[in-house]
């Protein structure tokens, strides 16, 4: 699969997990290999990799756990090669992964020395001196569960936002995915059939029916008028904006008709909603 990321955003994000938390995270590829986007690996892990042998087992361990991942979309927990503790999850579904985020490595918090006799069985091969291993395995941070599930909670929260703002993307992406990706981020101007047309290369016909897939069986239009009231709807309840000025910053330039359409979507007009999160049910209906 071609896999498109956005190398710079995402170093910068893997960066600023390590100096907040001193838990390395990365990002593996659908095949399981690194993309490069990390430096700041553990000193066990830098000792072992600058040996040929051992980059090749590392190598063959991110495979394995790639393809062994068997969870619903969460974090599986595995330990590496050598007896790390580390953590994996799909970046999107787990039926159609484009990049898979990873996390470790830890160690648990069953005693030290057990969790190295562990690992220095598996180390048969190793050509250099243990000790230096050892002493490198003693700099590895260890993790309760508690604050296992809470980094486990944030990286889940942090890849829901790696999809929104399209770190990570699919070279080979639908025409539906195409239409709803421009509408996403385009939607603050002025939209019509003919300019999405031309825009996406598409024909107005194949346009029309993909939007009717995309709302549930309403028009382009509709589509449209859907992403800015749920933009909209962002603004009315996280700023002080005028509701005129929030109906221009979502592409509608009319307040009428921006009120018009709100209501059509939501139900309401834009004051009642607003309104409605400071309110109790029983105080609305009695306006």
């Amino acid at each position: 699969m071609n896999t498109l990321f956005d190398e710079a955003r995402l170093r910068r994000l893997i960066a600023n997990l390590d100096t907040l938390t001193g838990v390395p995270a990365n990002i593996l590829d659908v095949n399981g290999r690194d993309i490069q986007l990390f430096s700041g690996h553990p000193p066990f892990c830098r000792t072992i990799n600058a040996d040929p042998e051992g980059h090749q087992r590392c190598v063959a361990c991110d495979a394995w756990k790639v393809q062994t991942y068997a969870g619903d979309g969460g974090f599986q927990y595995y330990r590496c090669h050598l007896g790390i503790c580390e953590a994996l999850m799909p970046l999107y579904t787990p039926e159609k992964p484009l990049a898979y985020l990873i996390f470790g490595c830890y160690l648990d918090r069953t005693p030290v020395e057990e969790q190295w006799e562990r690992t220095r069985a598996l180390l048969d091969w190793w050509p250099g001196d243990l000790e230096e291993l050892h002493r490198s395995f003693l700099q590895f941070r260890q993790c309760s569960d508690e604050e296992l599930r809470a980094y486990a909670e944030t990286l889940e929260a942090l890849s829901a936002y790696i999809r929104l703002e399209d770190m990570i993307l699919s070279a080979e992406q639908t025409d539906q995915q195409r239409l709803e990706r421009y509408i996403d981020q385009h939607y603050m101007e002025k939209l019509s059939l003919a300019s999405l047309s031309q825009q996406l290369h598409i024909g107005r016909t194949r346009l029309c029916a993909l939007a009717k897939e995309l709302s549930g069986g309403h028009t382009l239009s509709y589509l449209i008028a859907q992403r800015r009231i749920t933009a909209a709807k962002r603004l009315l309840l996280q700023s002080a904006m005028p509701i005129s000025a929030v109906a221009d910053a979502v592409g509608i330039s009319d307040y009428n008709y921006f009120t018009k359409v709100f209501r059509s979507v939501t139900g309401m007009t834009p004051s009642r909603f607003r309104k409605s999160v400071r309110r109790t049910p029983e105080e609305m209906n009695r306006e």
